[in-house]
């Protein structure tokens, strides 16, 4: 009698088990600006991993174009929505608290995806920090450890922080490199890079080397060098992008890139929102991926975006 009681409360738990388990019907992501290559790589991610978990699923995709008031409105479309999680790309790591309290006291799953954002469930990202450092150890190895030095920097997020913190303390290895600007924003978009580097151009004579806190702003640093006839210097920048791959593979002044992978980093995030929903929470929810260096000499072997 004994053990057929204990069958049948190990059915019962199973059964309650799986009668548990939440499913996957809506997810909404905000994202930085839909007009980087980055992003979009990254919301295809997302939205292949949750239709593997449910092939009916419901995406809603939107572009916060870095405006925190456009974020908190799209976040407040979701939680009206009824969706099941929410990857973030936070406008503003710490402004953006109070929406992400309304999602989650309306049970939402909250999972920041390549910046941080305070109060989420999790968070997935690139470590930005090691990203900076060996593309600004590249920087300097390429420049012979001396001269004048920029820092293009980007939106306020905490990758640009940290990418930016990450190049500083490579930069800070080597005495005779002197940073000549740190805190110009060039927007993380090409026309940013373009606009930015043709003021830094105008403003200095001469400058070796030139890191830029993402992709489209190191193409169009390259461009304004070539607008303006200069090519006395060398630019490294993060992401890996398909951009950058052709750039690597041919004559210019950007040489190195650290990697990002966006759309894997998409489908982790999603895969860490559900198991979150179904009571599997992280050991870290602050989950690094590791970057790799990008140059003319390897760029051949780089399997690049795994979306491609």
């Amino acid at each position: 009698m004994l053990r057929k009681l204990l069958l049948v409360g190990a059915a019962l738990a199973l059964t309650t088990g799986v009668a548990s388990a939440k499913d996957l019907n809506a997810i909404g992501i905000t994202l930085g600006s839909l007009g980087n290559p980055f992003f979009v790589a990254l919301a295809k991610g997302a939205e292949a991993k949750a239709k593997e978990i449910n092939p009916d699923v419901k995406v809603n995709t939107a572009s916060a174009d870095y405006d925190l008031n456009k974020q908190f409105t799209q976040i407040d479309n979701f939680i009206a929505a009824g969706v099941d999680m929410i990857l973030l790309n936070a406008a503003d790591p710490r402004a953006i608290v109070p929406a992400v309290k309304r999602a989650q006291a309306a049970g939402i799953v909250v999972v920041a995806v390549d910046v941080a954002a305070a109060g989420v469930d999790a968070t997935v990202q690139t470590n930005n920090t090691q990203a900076g450092q060996v593309a600004c150890d590249y920087l300097a190895e390429k420049i012979g450890n001396k001269g004048d030095v920029i820092i293009q920097n980007g939106p306020q997020v905490s990758a640009v922080i940290d990418r930016v913190k990450g190049c500083k303390e490579a930069l800070a290895k080597h005495p005779d490199i002197k940073i000549l600007s740190d805190d110009q924003d060039a927007k993380g978009s090409r026309e940013g890079g373009l606009n930015v580097m043709q003021g830094h151009l105008t403003r200095f004579p001469q400058i070796a080397g030139v890191f830029t806190i993402n992709d489209p702003q190191a193409i169009g640093s390259d461009l304004a060098a070539k607008q303006l006839g200069r090519n006395e210097f060398v630019i490294t920048s993060v992401d890996g992008a398909p951009d950058i791959e052709s750039a690597l593979k041919r004559e210019g002044l950007i040489v190195a890139s650290a990697s990002q992978d966006p759309y894997a980093m998409a489908q982790q995030a999603v895969q860490v929102g559900y198991d979150i929903m179904n009571g599997k929470t992280p050991e870290d929810p602050m989950i690094l991926m590791p970057s790799a260096l990008i140059t003319r000499d390897n760029v051949g072997d780089y399997k690049g975006w795994a979306s491609k």
